[in-house]
């Protein structure tokens, strides 16, 4: 699983005009999973399943 500021700096992820993250394959807004047990956030796209750790 990739980090977010990896997938913004190689494209895969993109900003829009407000600093809400996207996907940039199927340009759908990321939702959130928060897992208590871990630390940081896990960012995934509901169209393409993918999943990007914000830390």
């Amino acid at each position: 699983m990739k980090s977010v500021r990896k997938a913004l700096r190689d494209g895969d992820l993109v900003k829009d005009t407000y600093g809400r993250l996207k996907c940039q394959a199927c340009e759908q807004d990321l939702t959130t999973k928060n897992d208590p047990s871990e630390i940081g956030t896990v960012r995934s796209c509901p169209e393409c399943d993918g999943e990007w750790k914000e830390l």
